[in-house]
């Protein structure tokens, strides 16, 4: 019996919690759905993801106003993935003025922007409820940094008593992903380079890499983390069980994916090889049977030589999904 495509079954709302992490810090989560930060200045407000639909924005935008008044000027695109990204419009409209991303995230845009959008609508019906008022791609008014991992190419932000670095540590969830670090306050808004108790999506990775630029973030010595998905993290040794989750599942799955392109393994046959290692430790997360075709299909590719992910369209979504199914 072939599963639902995707998340297309998945269509109950999540539990929507918007908590405060630290002076300046909020976590806006919702059950293993994409998660958004805020930092709130004296002076501006910056918002890290920016939401799937500008319906989803304006919801955390009313979270916002419980707290604060202060304009929202900054919003960060931490990865180019719709999901994360089409709400942008309602920050403008909202007086938003800067969108940030980074090198590597702006040539993804150009590269496969508009293929994503589509796929990614397909993939998650809830999620994408009044994509009609999605105005187009959203694209960046701030490009930082040169591709190159590491601190040197990091932007600072000042909100009005609470200092924001971006920079891009590394490739992992895809090759642009981008964090904001409030030092002072030891809080980590990694986008989805880390995850908890849900799936890791790695459909545009670079698996390889990943691990190494997990470990620069382990570097930070954070005290909170908002991930990609799940909870917002509270203590060092829970921002180390993040990082710990998503390495599990990064090498985990690329293991496998070694092992099978080296056995002479179809990618069919490599879903199967990769199920007996993967879903006895994650097989219960939220989002686990949407991810894992799609993680398989990358491994796989990675381990055949492809360093950059081929691009997802609607209709190879569809194919690889058919030709996996029993």
């Amino acid at each position: 019996m072939s599963k639902a495509f995707a998340s297309q079954a998945d269509l109950e709302d999540k539990k929507i919690t918007f908590e405060q992490l630290s002076a300046h810090c909020w976590a806006y989560t919702a059950e293993g759905d994409p998660n958004s930060g805020v930092i709130i200045g004296d002076q501006y407000i910056m918002v890290s993801d920016a939401t799937a639909t500008p319906a989803m924005a304006r919801d955390l935008i009313a979270k916002i106003r419980t707290v604060s008044d202060k304009p929202i000027k900054y919003v960060l695109l931490t990865h180019y993935h719709a999901v994360r990204v089409l709400g942008a419009s309602a920050y403008v409209a909202e007086g938003a003025t800067e969108i940030i991303a980074s090198r590597g995230t702006y040539e993804l845009i150009v590269e496969r922007g508009a293929q994503d959008m589509k796929s990614e609508m397909e993939r998650f019906p809830r999620l994408f409820r009044g994509a009609d008022s999605v105005p187009g791609l959203t694209w960046p008014t701030m490009v930082i940094g040169d591709g190159k991992p590491g601190r040197q190419g990091t932007l600072e932000v000042d909100l009005g008593g609470v200092k924001v670095q971006i920079w891009h540590p590394g490739a992992g969830h895809t090759r642009g992903d981008t964090i904001a670090w409030v030092e002072d306050e030891k809080v980590l808004f990694s986008g989805d380079l880390v995850e908890y108790e849900a799936g890791v999506y790695t459909g545009d990775a670079q698996l390889e890499e990943w691990p190494a630029t997990l470990e620069a973030l382990r570097e930070l010595k954070a005290e909170f983390i908002v991930p990609g998905r799940g909870e917002a993290m509270k203590g060092n040794a829970d921002v180390n069980k993040a990082l710990d989750y998503t390495q599990r599942w990064v090498t985990t799955l690329f293991q496998a994916g070694k092992e099978a392109v080296a056995a002479g393994m179809d990618l069919k046959a490599a879903m199967a090889h990769t199920r007996k290692s993967m879903d006895p430790v994650f097989g219960h997360v939220f989002i686990y049977e949407h991810c894992l075709p799609f993680d398989v299909s990358r491994a796989y590719d990675e381990a055949s030589g492809i360093k950059n992910p081929r691009i997802w369209t609607a209709e190879r979504d569809k194919e690889m999904w058919a030709s996996l199914q029993n």
